[in-house]
Parts: structure tokens; C-alpha cells; sequence
């Protein structure tokens, strides 16, 4: 069992969004790539059949020849979400898709990260800092 906090309204209400800087890209390597992925140092990596997901900051990428590829930003959802949860993502993505903003969510230990086009970020952010809120006070209405 993960630690964390399991609660899809807690987690709504008790979710800090922050932007982090910078722009990242998710770049795909083909199997067999031969590149030294410490000299990358990629925020996060997948392995699917068809090769090695990468996501670099958007200067790494360049800087090694990697493509050009959709800059993105990245938001942290600053709570101590359990791996266990179930709905946040669902909360969150739902959100961005009704505002027609993409999101490729990315669940870590501690937290989930969503990333969202660039010209899209600070809408992203202020949508899901609404969406807090709102659970907030719906929260502090079901308990008074």
C-alpha cells in the first residue's frame, strides 16, 4: 500500500497547482538508439514496443539534435496523492478536456504532473486552481 492521501474530494480540495519553469518535449527513441541517457537526463522515461518515450526540458532536447516536438508545461498538482487514488486524474483531465486543453498525465510517488500545451498553461493552471476552490467550499458546506 502507497502512502498518500486516497480521497478523490480531499485530494480536489487539498491540490496546490503550480507551473514549474521551463518547457519540456516528449521525444521518442526508437530501439536501439545508442544515445547515453544520463547526458539527456530525462524528468521521465516509458519503454513501449516501439521504443523509449523521453521527457527532456525543451533546451536538452535541442541541444542534442533530438527534433522539434510540441512545447509543453508542466503542473504539478502539489498533494500527496496515494498511487491508490482513484478520480483525481479523471477530476483533473476532465476539467482541461471540457476547456479543450490536452493533458498527458504523468503520476509519480508523491504527486501527479500534468502537462499541457505551452500557449495553453496558464489557463490550465487557473482552471485547476478553480477547480481546488470549488471543492473547497464544497467540502467546508458538506461539514457545516
Amino acid at each position: 500500500m502507497s502512502s498518500g492521501i486516497v480521497d478523490p474530494a480531499r485530494l480536489l480540495a487539498e491540490m496546490e497547482p503550480r507551473l514549474a519553469p521551463g518547457f519540456f518535449v516528449f521525444i521518442h527513441l526508437a530501439p536501439g538508439h545508442g544515445l547515453d541517457l544520463g547526458l539527456l537526463d530525462p524528468l521521465g522515461t516509458f519503454r513501449e514496443k516501439e521504443g523509449l518515450t523521453l521527457i527532456l526540458s525543451d533546451d536538452k532536447a535541442r541541444a542534442h539534435g533530438l527534433g522539434e516536438a510540441m512545447p509543453m508545461r508542466q503542473i504539478t498538482l502539489d498533494v500527496h496523492s496515494s498511487l491508490e487514488a482513484v478520480g483525481l486524474t479523471a477530476a483533473v483531465s476532465g476539467e482541461l478536456a471540457r476547456n479543450g486543453i490536452a493533458a498527458n498525465v504523468v503520476a509519480a510517488f508523491h504527486h501527479d504532473h500534468i502537462f499541457v500545451p505551452a500557449a495553453d498553461a496558464e489557463k490550465a493552471l487557473r482552471l485547476l486552481q478553480e477547480l481546488s476552490a470549488g471543492s473547497r467550499r464544497n467540502e467546508t458546506r458538506m461539514f457545516s
